[in-house]
């Protein structure tokens, strides 16, 4: 009777560990608290479950881009903690664009809340002459074309996706308003032509090239003229999705990326280009 017991008691107790084991990633992270709503003791004690559940690092920055979704969204809300921006450098309360994205990957990059602050700032913040990098208005990485043609972590693929034949360009200096005057007050500007997909290349083939998980930034040409290229930024889910800090919901997002990207009203974008997050950098 004992050692019937005992088989019971282990066929049970392996059940019960198959059926943990068979929870899928989309209802792990359901089951997790809100993102937005957790303090830097919880974000210590989530993090390396988002490393064990997840080895693979596009896997694991897809799933923690997803878990965000909801997240109110907010404009212009990292700042180095000090005059003239005195918000913090990192946050996961509120987001836009490209906090949502350069959040997530520092996070995912990281064990601890201490640890995602170190790569926050490796990831936005620029290196002096001596290669150190302090966080200040000044080294931010305030233009994301410049970012993802210079800063390793977030690294362009839009020419890989597409022969050039295929592709608009356009020329710029970046943080110089057609009057000769700096967009931003940085001593700052730097020139260069950006290679971009254009509105009549961004189909479902193009989509189908692409890894699971990417970054996606779009061109607005009416800001060319203040020096700017690009509009907004996002990713790009499982060739398909979209998920982005949205301004018009009012949160982080996830929706169909072609029906976002080409609505009835006609688009608002001229073109993308495509980066790649980097695990390494």
């Amino acid at each position: 009777m004992k050692m019937i017991q005992l088989i019971l008691g282990l066929s049970l107790a392996i059940s019960l560990l198959s059926c943990k084991e068979a929870v899928n990633d989309e209802d792990w992270i359901a089951q997790l608290p809100q993102p937005w709503t957790l303090s830097q003791e919880n974000m210590d004690e989530i993090l390396p479950q988002f490393q064990k559940r997840f080895p693979d690092f596009q896997t694991r920055l897809k799933y923690f881009a997803l878990w965000r979704v909801g997240t109110p969204y907010e404009i212009f809300k990292l700042g180095e903690g000090v005059e003239p921006d005195p918000d913090p450098i990192i946050r996961y309360d509120v987001s836009d664009c490209t906090g949502h994205n350069l959040t997530s990957l520092a996070a995912v990059k990281s064990n601890s809340w201490d640890e995602t602050l170190e790569n926050m700032i490796a990831i936005h913040y620029k290196a002096d002459d001596s290669g150190m990098k302090s966080p200040s208005y000044q080294t931010r990485w305030h233009y994301t074309l410049d970012r993802i043609t210079a800063n390793p972590n977030t690294v362009d693929i839009t020419e890989t996706l597409l022969s050039q034949d295929l592709l608009d360009s356009v020329k710029i200096i970046l943080n110089k308003k057609d009057n000769g005057e700096e967009y931003l007050d940085l001593n700052w500007n730097r020139e260069l032509t950006a290679n971009y997909i254009p509105n009549s290349q961004i189909t479902k083939e193009l989509l189908a090239k692409l890894s699971p998980i990417v970054g996606v930034t779009f061109v607005k040409s009416s800001y060319f003229k203040m020096g700017i290229v690009m509009g907004h930024e996002g990713m790009i889910i499982d060739g398909k999705y979209l998920v982005h800090a949205s301004q018009s919901a009012g949160e982080t997002v996830k929706l169909d990326f072609l029906n976002y990207y080409f609505p009835e009203s006609g688009t608002f974008f001229d073109g993308i280009m495509i980066f790649e997050f980097k695990e390494n950098a």
